[in-house]
């Protein structure tokens, strides 16, 4: 990966620089003349005009990504969904039809079985991890193929490889949400993918205390259609997340290796509780795309676990009513670590019968592993699957 060192520019009129960025909340910018301003929105010189169409902050952050993620033109969005809402806006048309990963983030699975039917974009569904099952879903009119490198909340591993050529042999655009993995673990393009996007309220920032989204194209002219869709539909990102969201990523490194190092040790030893049906890691020998993901992801299991408590719901509820030390909340990617329930958060929009055909039980959870001590999270992780295990 790129290293890039970034500090803010100069002051006027100042030999010195802040070591911080800056925040610029003004929604507008002043201009000299309307020469100027036409210089402004034709490309001939840089500025700014008003904050829906691009502000500093913003700018700032998404170059910090586009850095890591070997990008250029990065945008900022004002959530994860609403970098996937630009690029479904700015590229697709009624008529058109998108192939999804049928394991994708709740929301995700929502607009694509629900809100793009309703503007006229037919979409399909198929198991990412199975590239003829895509491949028999792929239509004359399929123009675009969504997929995550690890699904969400099951951990499954997309066949990338195969899924890249897919879309290539299609004319479709391949979107990659790299949410999970982040650039640690996994670049698609160069792996294939012309649009990537995040969700950056997650590892990206880290501290569970912004919501941002971002996006990048390979082709110039797919950035400007996704551009002009987000700055169209207000899909703004606001200054000051963007810069918490900066200085989250200066300890994104960090964060990323303790939290992975944590998620490897605790997916060991739950593995070894009582009352575990199952767990899924995707470095761990019994993860059903091992081989996959080591060979994908270059040995980085990054910092989600799953796991499953024999008992259903009753077990849930006992779970985590007696593992207070560990937020129960339907997030991820914070410094500390968060159990998620599916069943009754993200995927709670899909039927039991859609839900199970995906793995998602009731006593399904998935964990954001955080960089507490590992002692301390084993000893929690215990408490509350014995708990499940007495109910």
């Amino acid at each position: 990966m790129k290293k890039t060192i970034m500090r803010p520019a100069p002051l006027t009129g100042s030999a010195s620089w802040p070591v911080v960025t800056p925040i610029s909340p003004s929604v507008v910018y002043a201009s000299e003349t309307p020469d100027a301003l036409d210089a402004q929105y034709e490309g001939r010189v840089n500025g700014y005009t008003y904050a829906r169409e691009g502000h500093p902050n913003a700018d700032v952050l998404a170059a910090r990504i586009d850095a890591m993620e070997g990008a250029e033109g990065g945008l900022i969005t004002g959530s994860g969904m609403a970098a996937l809402s630009a690029v479904m806006i700015g590229k697709l048309c009624a008529g058109d039809h998108v192939l999804g990963g049928n394991q994708l983030y709740g929301r995700s699975l929502r607009m694509m079985k629900d809100d793009l039917p309703r503007m006229g974009i037919e979409t399909s569904l198929a198991d990412p991890t199975d590239v003829e099952a895509m491949r028999a879903a792929i239509r004359p009119e399929t123009k675009m193929i969504l997929v995550e490198v690890v699904s969400n909340p099951t951990l499954r591993v997309a066949d990338m490889a195969g899924i890249a050529a897919l879309a290539r042999d299609a004319g479709a655009l391949l979107v990659v949400d790299n949410t999970f993995t982040t650039p640690r673990a996994y670049r698609p393009f160069e792996h294939g993918a012309d649009i990537v996007i995040h969700s950056v309220t997650k590892l990206l920032a880290g501290h569970s205390d912004v919501t941002l989204g971002y996006v990048a194209a390979k082709d110039p002219a797919v950035r400007s259609a996704i551009y002009v869709a987000a700055v169209t539909w207000g899909l703004t990102p606001s200054p000051f997340d963007c810069w918490l969201a900066e200085r989250g990523l200066l300890s994104f490194d960090m964060r990323f290796e303790r939290t992975q190092q944590n998620a490897r040790d605790l997916a060991d030893h739950i593995a070894g509780l009582e009352g575990v049906s199952r767990v899924l890691y995707p470095t761990r020998p019994d993860h059903p795309d091992h081989n996959r993901a080591v060979a994908l992801l270059g040995g980085q299991g990054c910092n989600m676990v799953s796991f499953e408590l024999a008992g259903g719901r009753a077990a849930a509820n006992a779970f985590t009513q007696a593992a207070t030390g560990l937020a129960f909340a339907p997030t991820l990617g914070d410094i500390g670590t968060t159990v998620s329930h599916p069943a009754s958060s993200s995927h709670r929009a899909l039927t039991p019968e859609g839900r199970a055909a995906l793995g998602i039980s009731e006593g399904f959870f998935r964990l954001s592993v955080g960089a507490e001590p590992i002692d301390a999270l084993k000893e929690e992780l215990s408490r509350g699957i014995e708990a499940a295990r007495r109910a």
